[in-house]
């Protein structure tokens, strides 16, 4: 009976973060986006744009709140390339970013990327004044 009642335990929590992922993903103006910070490995998510941040939000995780809000202030993109075979999806591209805290690569798909670049350059133009 215990066994069972730790099976249905694990279902219950399996479902919740299946839906909570399905719900991230399929949420109006989120995007599929790979985070990779200071040299680790990649970690799927959804982004989300907030005024003049982006949002990540981790696909696997018990958190509703974003784990990384990255600040269009000051943001600057110093690299963008397509990813090989071995270290993502076909298609999609990684660009290097950097900001106060430090260099953050992002993995988008080409249309999300043209949307990033968009969101970038239609920073007013008070916003990069404190960029070095």
């Amino acid at each position: 009976m215990t066994a069972l009642g730790i099976l249905l335990g694990m279902l219950v929590v399996a479902a919740l973060l299946f839906v909570r992922a399905f719900a991230l993903a399929h949420s109006r103006g989120a995007i599929i986006c790979r985070i990779r910070a200071r040299d680790g490995g990649w970690k799927n998510g959804v982004a989300r744009y907030v005024g003049g941040e982006l949002h990540w939000t981790p696909f696997l995780g018990l958190r509703l709140r974003p784990r990384r809000a990255i600040a269009r202030r000051g943001l600057t993109v110093s690299d963008r390339r397509m990813l090989t075979g071995a270290e993502g999806p076909a298609g999609y591209w990684a660009v290097v970013c950097s900001d106060k805290g430090g260099p953050v690569s992002l993995a988008m798909s080409e249309d999300a990327l043209t949307g990033f670049l968009a969101w970038l350059e239609s920073a007013p133009p008070s916003a990069y004044l404190d960029a070095a």
